[in-house]
């Protein structure tokens, strides 16, 4: 299947046009992504917490300490939120009301799966570092075993999701493009910095090859 199934809750309904179903373009967003938030009620109060992620065909991954108020939620089968956001470009209008954002984002709702195999725990704690920097889970010591006890690992399947994006620029009315007024838009993006190494280092380590030549 090339898209994903519309239901009643993922459907896209404030300018429904931007909307998309798209597996592929919903995979390139979150794989674009460092970091999602889920939203997700605790003892009946509303929380929408940060977090990082990985992505393993179809399944959507996170972790966390088994202690935390949302792994416990989630764990009890509690209904989740989760969306990724990526802020392309400021979109300057003629007019106030115009002003607007280029974005993409993803929205997936359901619950979540505790993996307690411990190879597949194992497999997904990779994909998580791995999303984080690519080639880093090789050259890292590995979860001990008492780190893999204190953490849970949670599997969301991306089956009811929906994306949005916005591309392009200003919509203003149409007497305002005689206004004298600059308009257009602003591309952002993230973009990696000078690696600072760690004071602690050991002599002679150097720095890694997939932190050199990180690219966004």
């Amino acid at each position: 299947m090339t898209e994903f199934s519309r239901t009643k809750r993922s459907e896209v309904h404030r300018l429904p046009t931007r909307g998309t179903f798209d597996r592929e373009t919903i995979h390139s967003i979150l794989d674009e992504g460092l970091v999602c938030h889920i939203g997700f009620i605790f003892e009946g109060s509303p929380f929408v917490i940060p977090t990082g992620y990985g992505r393993s065909g179809d399944q959507l991954l996170i972790h966390g300490s088994a202690a935390s108020r949302m792994l416990r939620a989630l764990s009890a089968g509690a209904e989740a939120c989760i969306t990724v956001s990526l802020l392309d470009g400021l979109v300057l209008a003629r007019s106030a009301f115009h002003h607007s954002v280029n974005y993409r984002s993803v929205v997936i709702l359901g619950k979540g799966t505790v993996i307690d195999e411990p190879e597949a725990k194992m497999e997904a704690l990779s994909v998580i570092t791995d999303r984080l920097i690519p080639g880093r889970w090789d050259g890292i010591r590995l979860p001990s075993p008492q780190e893999m006890k204190g953490a849970t690992v949670m599997s969301f399947a991306i089956a009811e999701a929906s994306g949005k994006v916005r591309v392009g620029p200003p919509i203003d009315d149409e007497e305002d493009y005689l206004l004298p007024i600059w308009a257009g838009v602003l591309p952002l993006a993230l973009a990696p910095g000078v690696p600072i190494a760690d004071e602690k280092n050991l002599p002679g380590v150097e720095l890694p090859h997939y932190v050199r030549n990180y690219k966004r």
